[in-house]
């Protein structure tokens, strides 16, 4: 893996950095975290942007109407965007990094060609319909039922945790449709229009107070069959590949961000006094290493991922598609993103824990990250049995 940076690549990031300054200073000021219509319209506003400019979808492939960038040019346009202060993807999370790429590799043409321009557009939202009430995180004893009905599906069941569901146009829907084949079979995945009639969407409130998850109940909602991603009862294949992005390479951004927190700690620990404490600075020392080979697993992720030949669904071995490593990066930076808030209350205070606190918000959510995209202990038992070649526990 050739961490240097070639003269066109710098280039690149100059044009970046110049285009950040010059539009940056013109944007309005960043909507209530309880407004979700007017986040959904600040962070379509800012894709949109992007769009325009070229860096929408800077690394999916041309054909999926990205920019074909390598590895290296995304990962310079996260690192710069983060670094500007830029707007992160927001209410265009499902979409961006987990609908779009998903369909981008597994979608028939005529799939690429209806959902992805909208979705790098700005111009449709999308949440993901996958956990259910009753099945925690076995997400293979779903019970959501699609029943064929000529060329429709009725679909009945409930979903939550629907990310961004309050304010979507599409749901990244998984459902059965087939009772009587394994667990892992008789899955599908569908793209749900939000609108259709039977969707009831719940909103649920969060530790933090937000309200980016909701419940969903589905009472006989007609999909078209022409929606489904792959084959009918291949759901679980195609589940995997959007799972792989979830975990891979979606928190991409937030490691520029956990990188940028922990400086932003280092000077407030020399400036009240408690860079004294030299177990402090250890912490501060390990954080700094842990996040530092983060960012290493994630260049090597992008890179497997996209460095390879093409064709679809491959996972690991270039075809779009991160590879099982997603694992190993997810279950430790769900636990170094928890660490580093610890560490914020410490070198704060007090202070740290109050709900007007910049990073008070991001402290309580980062509670859920050893939960959300697969818990911890799934994590380590893909690790476990996939990488390491560990028998499966019974």
């Amino acid at each position: 893996m050739d961490l240097t940076y070639t003269p066109e690549e710098e280039d690149f990031r100059a044009r970046l950095r110049a285009w950040l300054g010059e539009v940056l200073p013109r944007l309005p000021e960043k909507p209530a975290a309880a407004d979700w219509p007017g986040r959904r319209a600040y962070d379509t506003a800012w894709q949109r942007m992007l769009y325009d400019a070229g860096y929408a979808g800077l690394h999916w492939p041309r054909d999926a109407g990205g920019q074909g960038a390598t590895p290296t040019q995304h990962l310079i346009f996260l690192e710069e965007t983060e670094r500007a202060g830029a707007p992160y993807v927001g209410a265009n999370f499902v979409g961006l990094l987990h609908a779009g790429p998903t369909l981008a590799v597994e979608g028939s043409a005529a799939q690429r060609a209806r959902w992805l321009p909208p979705i790098l557009r700005g111009d449709e939202i999308w949440c993901q319909g996958f956990s259910e009430p009753d099945a925690g995180s076995d997400l293979a004893a779903l019970r959501t039922r699609a029943v064929r009905d000529g060329d429709s599906y009725v679909v009945s069941g409930a979903k939550i945790w629907t990310s961004h569901a309050e304010v979507a146009d599409w749901c990244e829907l998984l459902v059965r449709t087939d009772p009587d084949a394994p667990r892992h079979r008789g899955i599908s995945w569908l793209a749900m229009p939000m609108d259709a009639p039977g969707v009831t969407v719940r909103p649920l409130r969060t530790l933090a107070g937000s309200t980016e998850f909701a419940e969903m109940f589905l009472d006989e909602v007609r999909v078209p069959v022409g929606n489904r991603v792959g084959a009918e009862n291949d759901g679980w294949r195609v589940t995997m590949v959007t799972l792989s992005f979830e975990r891979g390479t979606a928190f991409v951004g937030e490691v520029v961000a956990c990188r940028r927190v922990l400086g932003a700690l280092a000077r407030a620990a020399r400036a009240n006094g408690r860079w004294d404490d030299a177990v402090l600075r250890r912490r501060l020392g390990r954080l700094h290493a842990e996040f530092a080979a983060l960012w290493r697993l994630i260049q090597w992720n992008v890179s497997e991922a996209m460095g390879g030949p093409p064709g679809a669904g491959r996972r690991g071995s270039g075809g779009g598609v991160p590879g099982i490593g997603g694992s190993v990066f997810k279950l430790r930076y769900s636990h170094v993103r928890q660490e580093l808030y610890d560490t914020a209350a410490q070198v704060l205070g007090a202070g740290a824990l109050d709900a007007d606190h910049e990073w008070a918000a991001d402290r309580l959510s980062s509670l859920s990250y050893t939960i959300a995209a697969g818990t911890s202990q799934i994590q380590q038992n893909i690790v476990a049995e996939r990488i390491l070649g560990l028998p499966k526990g019974r």
